[in-house]
Formats: C-alpha cells, structure tokens, sequence
C-alpha cells in the first residue's frame, strides 16, 4: 500500500484532537470492542474441556475428536492476515459487524449440530469470523485512540480481557458441561453477538483508506495456504508426533508457501504485506516476542491442566477453577501495563514483563507429585507469572502497531492477530511433544509430573529468549523521537 495513503476523513478528527482523557463516547467505543474481543478470546479456549461431552453426544470416534479444534484453529490462524489486510481495503468496521454477526450465526449451528460433520462447518465458520474479527477490532481500537498514553491503555484493557477470556474460557466450558450442556459453550455467543451487531453501527466510525489499491492475490494465496500448512503440521504434531507424515507434509508444504509468499511480495507492485512495513525492527521483533509470549502462557495452561488431572487428580472443573487466580494477575498485568510504559518505556515493559515471567515459571519445577504445598505454590505463582506475561504482551501490541499510518493499521493488527493466533496454536503441539518425549509414552502420574516438569523448563528458557531479543534488537536509537514508543 501507499504510504501516503492516510485514513479515510471520518476517523480523522478523533485522531488530529488527539484527546488526553476518554471521552463518553470513547468509553463506548472501547466498551464494544472489548466485549467482542473478550468474546473472541474465550471462543479459544471454552470448548477443551467439552470435547469428551461432544464426542459422546455426536459420535466422534476418538481419534476424530481432535478435529473440533483443529477445525477452528485452521481457518483462525490461517486466514488472519488476509482479512485484516480486506478490511484496510473495504472499510474495517463492515469487517467486524459482518464477522460478528457470523461468528453469532455459526455458533447457533454449532449449539444445535446434530452430526459431526455439521459440527465441523461451524467450527470452520467460527475460526473465520475470528480471523476477521480480530484484526479489525483491533484495528478499530487503534484508530479510534491516538497513539500514546490513551492508546495504551486502550491496549493494556484488551490485552488484559483477552488474556483472561481465554482463562475464563476453561472454566465457563467446564461449568456450563457440567451444569447445562456442551451446547451451551456455543449459544453464549450468541446473545452477546447480536448485542454488538446492534450496537455497532451506532457507535464506531468507519476506517479505511482512502486509496484503495487492488488486493494482491497471489501474496494472499501463498501466505494463506502456508499459514493454514503450518497450523495444520502443528496440530498434527501434537497429536501424533513431530515425526508422522501428516506434520511432516503439513509443515513442509506450509514452509514452501510462506517462502513463495516472501519472493511474491519482492515483486509486486501493491505487495498484501510491504517488505518494507515487515522490515521495521518494532514490527518484525515486536511480532516475535509476540509469538513467544502466546506460545509460552497459553502452553503453561495445558501443561498445568495434565498437571492438575493427571498427576494431582483433579476433575477437569476444578482444575479450570484453580486458573482463576492466573485469569487476575493478567488483569493487573493488563492495567498496571500502561502505566509501566508511561513512566519507562515499552521496552522496560517488555523486558521487566519477561523477566517477571521467566522467575515464576521457573518456580513451578519446585511443584511436587502431591497435593501437600502444590497449590500454595501454583496459584502464586500463575499470579504472578500471568502479570509478567500481560506487560511482555501489551509491550507487543504497542510496539507492532506504533508508528506506523493508520491506512497500514489492518495490516499492523493483522500480524499482530496472527501472531497471537499462531502463538496459541503453536504452544501447545510443542509442549506436548516434550511431555510425549519425556514421558516416552507413559501416563503414570509420576511420569506425568516429570515431563510436565522438563516441559515447564523448555518454556521458562522460552521466556527467556523473548527477553533477550527484546533487549538486543528492540533498544532505542539514539536521537529518534519514538525511542520509548510513546506519544
């Protein structure tokens, strides 16, 4: 896209008064996204817990079950840079309240799916509207707030929702499995779709360029299809191995695409994905310790989740209940992020966030084979790790998306959404293969605990790394105005 291309005039004067406080209808605003984005951030996680109540009640055989997320996963993580892209082109807004409004109509398909392949279409429609979403209701968020403090509280209250939707998520699945049905896990989203649909169109401004250039299909398809072989290749792995031909195949047809992508976008004209915007070190790293931080505190979930069950024997509910206290610390981390980058830098943020992360993983290998003293440690320490992870992930969203147009906001929030969803896809295959190789296969409890062990220090020295690359490539050069990212 041009980079004079500039936001089209009706999202203009929110941003050129550039208020220092939130406004009534700021408040509204950002009342309506962050429902939709809390929604979304649970639809990740609600149905875990309900797979066996699906499988029974619909005939899944065993091995098929797998499917009700992959399902979702594929079309979420695949398609995300492509709608975020549509909607800087056709007008973000008509994006969210069209996908919205499809995410509402899968899921009563879904509540009310009779067989299993009905099941799977709605899973696939949910992973789409998802994949549209949200990148445009972060794109939303970001135009509508003026780069600075006011955005980054705007970000801080997200991040800290959808960190805690996709917690929330575990609980409210294995709640209304219990209480209700597993249909339910569905038809919650419903009310709450329909509600922001209504409300929508009265309250949030249209945002698109106002050039529009011509999609570039080529980049969309190669990006699309090695997203969609990557995220595929990954949950294969995690099913069967890293070693199977599915994964193998998924994650070698995924690679060549995404290498086809990048000499597609050295050409065209009107590239979907400029080099130039990917070769903005706030972009391009920014997008990385993204991915880390997903994969790492959605990946901790599981492995304390087999933790819990397996080796602790918890019931799935009480197990989802005991992430409540990780569900808070995000939300402090979520608030207290905007503050910590007004009175520092993103930068201390990100690397004060990481190191915060890195201690209270590390001090769950202390957790022992027996109920006596673990969770004295566990909910502590999920706590606080979940605090450290909110200021690495806020740190991320603000570093992606800052200094760049707003006509390049859809494909700034469209990384940043795929970073995100790939991050959450990625974590738990991988972790789940560490658990399989330490195990070698066993599912005593004992064996349980020391490969849910080796794997909580594979994602500690994950942290870490996200640690060190926001410290060697993320520091400020010296004389720029955006050295701290702020406004």
């Amino acid at each position: 896209m041009s980079t004079t291309a500039r936001a089209a005039e009706p999202a203009a004067p929110a941003l050129e008064a550039a208020p220092q406080h939130l406004t009534g209808r700021l408040k509204l605003v950002l009342a309506v996204l962050l429902v939709a984005q809390f929604m979304l951030a649970v639809d990740f996680s609600i149905l875990n817990v309900a797979l066996p109540a699906i499988g029974d009640g619909l005939g899944f055989s065993l091995a098929d079950l797998q499917w009700i997320a992959t399902a979702f996963a594929l079309s979420a993580a695949g398609f995300t840079l492509f709608f975020g892209r549509i909607g800087d082109l056709v007008g973000r807004k008509k994006i969210f309240i069209g996908s919205l409004a499809l995410l509402g109509i899968s899921s009563l398909a879904g509540g009310l799916a009779q067989s299993p392949e009905a099941l799977l279409a709605a899973r696939v429609a949910q992973g789409l509207a998802t994949a549209a979403a949200t990148p445009a209701g972060l794109s939303l968020l970001t135009t509508s707030f003026a780069e600075g403090p006011l955005r980054q509280k705007a970000l801080g209250v997200n991040g800290a929702l959808m960190s805690a939707g996709f917690t929330t998520g575990a609980v409210l699945g294995g709640v209304l499995t219990d209480l209700l049905s597993w249909r339910w896990a569905f038809f919650i989203n419903v009310p709450v779709a329909l509600a922001v649909v209504l409300i929508a169109p009265t309250v949030i401004k249209e945002s698109r360029p106002a050039a529009r250039p011509r999609l570039d299909l080529p980049g969309a398809l190669t990006v699309t299809l090695g997203l969609l072989g990557l995220v595929y290749g990954l949950t294969q792995a995690g099913e069967y191995g890293w070693t199977h031909p599915r994964a193998l195949v998924g994650l070698g047809a995924g690679a060549v695409f995404l290498v086809a992508f990048f000499l597609v976008e050295r050409k065209v004209a009107e590239p979907l994905v400029p080099l130039r915007t990917l070769g903005r070190p706030t972009v391009a790293w920014g997008n990385a310790l993204g991915l880390l931080a997903f994969v790492t505190e959605t990946s901790l979930v599981y492995l304390l989740t087999l933790y819990l069950q397996k080796t602790l024997g918890f019931s799935p509910l009480a197990a989802g209940i005991s992430f409540g206290v990780l569900g808070i610390g995000t939300v402090v981390g979520g608030l207290a992020a905007p503050k910590v980058i007004a009175r520092t830098s993103t930068l201390t943020a990100l690397v004060a966030g990481g190191v915060v992360q890195t201690v209270f993983t590390a001090a769950l290998l202390f957790l022992g084979a027996t109920t006596g003293g673990s969770l004295a440690l566990l909910l502590p320490a999920t706590f606080f790790g979940g605090i450290g992870n909110m200021l690495v992930i806020v740190g991320f969203m603000v570093t992606a998306t800052s200094g760049l147009p707003d006509a390049e906001q859809g494909l700034a929030t469209g990384l940043a959404s795929m970073s995100q969803q790939v991050g959450i896809t990625l974590g738990t295959p991988v972790m789940s293969a560490v658990v399989t190789a330490s195990t070698a296969g066993v599912a005593t409890a004992s064996a349980v605990h020391h490969g849910v062990t080796v794997a909580i220090a594979v994602n500690a020295a994950l942290v870490l790394l996200g640690v060190a690359l926001a410290a060697l490539f993320l520091r400020p050069r010296t004389g720029t105005s955006s050295d701290r990212l702020r406004a």
